[in-house]
């Protein structure tokens, strides 16, 4: 069995209780080079096989995990994040499937997310953004589809989280200063969670001077949306005193009832 696991953000401890628990006993692990925190490598079994696959081919990861397979040895496979956006699980998987080799995955904290928490912030506030858009610009490795364009997104208004963008930041700053206007609160979070993390906040028109002087070219999230600077926003109806739901019939309690819990 190949155990496909994301690793999270960076911190160690950001990694699921499965995650660990699959790489605390499997005899061969593969990571994502130095993207996954070197703790995680730690929980692998004392005697483990560990492969670095920054340098190797497609081809070559899989026949690290085919020979394990026909060794009758369970694989962990780390990679970043989480596995459901830019893991390059699909291409791994398909191979897999064509070998008849069995897979699992185990979900991990995504880097939007991390970015989020490390800001402070909800992305979506009641009125002002109620969709959170995960998406890129073109880069060496895969190009963007035709149709998906930051533009296009941008006329949404929803929150952006621009992933693998940060060497293009003023044309990222350009196409959305139209659909956002100039005062839009962005950011930008280098290495979410790890020790070197470094936060940037400023607005579209800000941004990119502020990245310059930071000398961030790689590793870098931009989030962008008025959600994210907003103070004066209409409060949702979801603790609201009188809005009656399923598990809360007719209403909340106005007030804590009873001596104080401990």
């Amino acid at each position: 069995m190949i155990h496909f696991i994301g690793a999270g953000p960076g911190a160690a401890d950001l990694i699921t209780v499965r995650g660990r628990d699959l790489i605390a006993r499997c005899p061969v692990c593969l990571h994502a080079g130095s993207l996954v925190a070197p703790e995680i490598l730690s929980w692998c079994p004392s005697d483990a096989r560990i492969v670095d696959t920054a340098p190797l081919s497609l081809d070559a990861i899989i026949a690290v995990m085919a020979e394990a397979h026909a060794a009758g040895q369970e694989v962990a496979r780390l990679h970043s994040g989480d596995l459901s956006i830019w893991s390059a699980v699909a291409e791994q998987t398909r191979r897999l499937d064509r070998l008849g080799i069995p897979y699992d995955l185990t979900p991990g904290v995504p880097s939007f997310a991390a970015a989020a928490a490390v800001l402070g912030r909800e992305l979506t506030v009641p009125e002002l953004a109620q969709s959170v858009v995960l998406t890129r610009t073109s880069g060496r490795a895969s190009a963007m589809p035709e149709t998906e364009r930051l533009a296009a997104f941008a006329a949404t208004r929803a929150t952006l989280a621009i992933h693998l963008s940060i060497h293009v930041i003023d044309a990222v700053a350009a196409e959305l200063i139209p659909h956002y206007g100039p005062d839009c609160p962005a950011a930008v979070v280098f290495r979410a969670t790890w020790p070197d993390e470094r936060v940037l906040r400023g607005t579209l028109a800000t941004l990119s001077a502020q990245v310059a002087a930071a000398g961030l070219e790689r590793t870098a999230l931009i989030l962008v949306g008025p959600a994210l600077g907003a103070t004066e926003f209409r409060e949702s109806a979801l603790y609201a005193v009188d809005y009656d739901r399923r598990f809360r019939p007719g209403g909340a309690v106005a007030a804590p009832v009873g001596p104080p819990s401990r």
